[in-house]
């Protein structure tokens, strides 16, 4: 390797929504890392009248598929009704213990308030292993909210309903592709340039297309199929150009858990 290629930096693109990266851009600096953020998808909360709005207190559990769904579904509570603390006798539920620490520090939620997620060591987070931790309940609850954006899998409430669960969905934000101007392009077309091949952090399917296309569409295809990626989950690989292959070859794609702790190791794992 000669002196130009060992001064390559590591580059890290951070593409999860505006204000969650920002941590961990500082961690991945710290560690040598060269981090770039650049959002996939922008998050629009979607207005509802307060009459169509479904209240907690109407359900034995609300399930949030992950924070932005709490951010924005409390925001519409709080607009509609005011301050309010969250009913006793509702439980709430999420994907993570990451979704579940940013929930236990908001006002709305009491020290009583149960709160249901997978834990630190599980396999992964998300619906299948919250439909674990739900199995092990004494008896699931009669009646769910769940919270999402516009798209997202339906399997959870599709296997809450086929054991006679009650189930409402109910939609409180919806995500778009974020649309990159030509200087937050410039940064990639140097690196392309350069030979430089990022590792992106990818943490949904819809987000791995936004990515795609933006690149295809500024001439950058080329380079993205020769970068690597850190996925949330292991559906995600489909989304995204396949490990290289051959003699000497390096896996380019790295599976982790969606907090910062598992992504920074997932970057600076040798």
């Amino acid at each position: 390797m000669d002196g130009a290629a060992a001064q390559a930096p590591r580059v890290a693109v951070l593409t999860r929504p505006a204000g969650r990266n920002e941590a961990l851009a500082d961690r991945l600096r710290a560690a040598g890392w060269t981090p770039c953020i650049l959002p996939a998808l922008d998050i629009h909360p979607l207005p509802v009248a307060a009459a169509d709005l479904p209240r907690p207190a109407s359900y034995d559990m609300v399930v949030f598929v992950s924070g932005n769904a709490a951010r924005q579904y409390l925001d519409q509570l709080a607009r509609a009704d005011g301050p309010a603390a969250w009913p006793a006798g509702t439980a709430v539920a999420t994907v993570g213990p990451a979704s579940a620490a940013g929930l236990a520090g908001l006002p709305c939620f009491g020290a009583n308030t149960t709160v249901l997620h997978p834990g630190e060591q599980a396999a992964s987070h998300d619906s299948e292993a919250l439909w674990e931790v739900l199995c092990g309940l004494p008896r699931l609850p009669s009646r769910v909210l769940l919270v999402r954006g516009t798209q997202g899998r339906d399997w959870l409430s599709e296997q809450l309903q086929s054991h006679g669960v009650a189930v409402t969905r109910h939609a409180a934000y919806r995500r778009e592709p974020a649309q990159w101007d030509e200087s937050e392009l410039v940064p990639l077309r140097r690196w392309a340039a350069q030979g430089v091949a990022a590792t992106w952090l990818i943490t949904s399917g819809e987000g791995a297309d936004a990515v795609r296309d933006q690149l295809r569409a500024a001439g950058l295809a080329a380079w993205w199929d020769g970068c690597g990626f850190v996925l949330t989950h292991p559906s995600l690989a489909r989304r995204v150009p396949s490990p290289a292959s051959g003699p000497g070859s390096q896996a380019k794609v790295k599976i982790c858990l969606p907090n910062d702790e598992s992504i920074f190791q997932a970057f600076v794992a040798a």
